[in-house]
């Protein structure tokens, strides 16, 4: 085999690569650093392989900035002018929703010792932030590898998420693209790198808007059980799979889901515009991503329209809900989980059709669906 590796960033020697560019097997790789604003001092990775393109960010966590494949914008209008610094980024404010501060990617972890709703202990201070630290915290070693026997370009990044007397977990991320492909490959392993047993929790917020998304958009879950996370989604439960127009004042609804999937585990799940021409197509296994989640904020575009696929360890409520329902997942010492996406994008009516056959001909296409929110989901 063939290999041509660089290192972009390396704590342990303190070295960090502003500006590069590489092209080989067809990937071309920017590497630089944002210089303004809240994104003073962001290292981005742009990828691009001809049809698809994607910013990486290793300062937030390895997340997925936005992105591009042929005429499809990966991408949401978050009110959130970034990508921003988590300098900036007061996770730890007293309302528990500061994350919110730093939201504007398209791909962003939650977790990894909590996600989901902010938790408060009985004197109202705060325990877990809104969804957790790991999205805000900069990878230690961010390295890209050529693989030329596959004609593959391997961006890895391995980010801690560690506190003395508390939590030392290890997420370790690699994306792989190919020359021309539309779509590409994600897979994390998250290791408990402490002596002792720790709880994790992980969830993918994968957030679309304009101008995929837009009144008529929808997405194509298959699953065995789905219910409403909280009543305003149950009153507009006819409408869960189809996005509505941007209203100024309008509560965000989510649905949750038990997914059905195949004998290996294998499912997925897609999100279409309202022409029928164009797809996300997010596939995932259940036997390590269990359940998902479908968000709709139905405020206009300029104050946040966007729409969330989201596979997970556990449904986003606080993490002491989800531990009592014995959805955490508890890692032995040096015990480490894998996590595995695959992205690819259709670009034309005919690729969307296909698709959306290939899932209903695979997948269970309707299970049973709870009219209000079920107890052990929903807190």
């Amino acid at each position: 085999m063939s290999y041509k590796n660089w290192v972009l960033i390396d704590d342990a020697s303190q070295t960090a690569v502003e500006n590069l560019t590489i092209t080989e097997q067809g990937v071309t790789l920017v590497k630089k650093r944002l210089q303004a604003g809240v994104s003073a001092g962001v290292d981005v990775l742009e990828i691009d392989n001809g049809v698809l393109s994607l910013i990486i960010l290793p300062t937030r966590g390895m997340g997925i900035w936005r992105g591009k494949c042929g005429t499809l914008p990966l991408q949401w209008q978050s009110p959130v002018h970034g990508p921003v610094h988590p300098a900036f980024v007061p996770i730890a404010d007293g309302s528990g929703v500061g994350w919110l501060y730093g939201f504007d990617e398209w791909l962003v972890r939650c977790g990894l010792e909590n996600n989901g709703s902010p938790q408060f202990n009985e004197q109202g201070q705060l325990i877990y932030p809104l969804h957790g630290r790991i999205a805000n915290t900069p990878a230690s070693r961010v390295e890209a590898t050529v693989d030329s026997e596959n004609g593959e370009m391997i961006i890895e990044g391995t980010v801690y998420e560690s506190r003395l007397f508390s939590k030392r977990l290890e997420l370790k991320t690699r994306y792989t693209f190919k020359a021309g492909e539309t779509g590409f490959r994600l897979q994390d392993v998250v290791t408990n790198l402490s002596a002792s047993p720790k709880e994790i929790v992980l969830l993918y917020h994968i957030n679309t808007g304009l101008p995929l998304i837009q009144s008529g958009s929808r997405v194509v879950v298959p699953f065995e059980e789905m219910a409403p996370r909280t009543s305003a989604a149950a009153d507009d439960l006819e409408n869960w799979s189809v996005c509505n127009k941007g209203t100024p004042g309008v509560e965000e609804v989510v649905y949750f889901f038990n997914p059905a999937a195949d004998a290996n585990g294998d499912t997925e799940v897609l999100l279409i515009n309202n022409t029928n021409d164009q797809a996300i197509r997010l596939g995932f296994n259940k036997k390590q991503l269990p359940l998902f989640s479908f968000w709709k904020s139905r405020l206009p575009g300029e104050d946040g329209f966007v729409t969330g696929i989201e596979p997970s360890v556990n449904f986003p409520n606080t993490t002491g809900f989800e531990h009592r329902q014995g959805r955490t997942v508890l890692l032995a010492s040096k015990e480490s989980r894998n996590f595995d996406l695959k992205f690819a994008f259709t670009l034309n009516r005919e690729e969307t059709a296909n698709a959306e056959q290939h899932l209903l001909k695979n997948y269970p296409a309707v299970g049973t669906i709870n009219k209000n929110p079920k107890a052990e989901w929903s807190e």
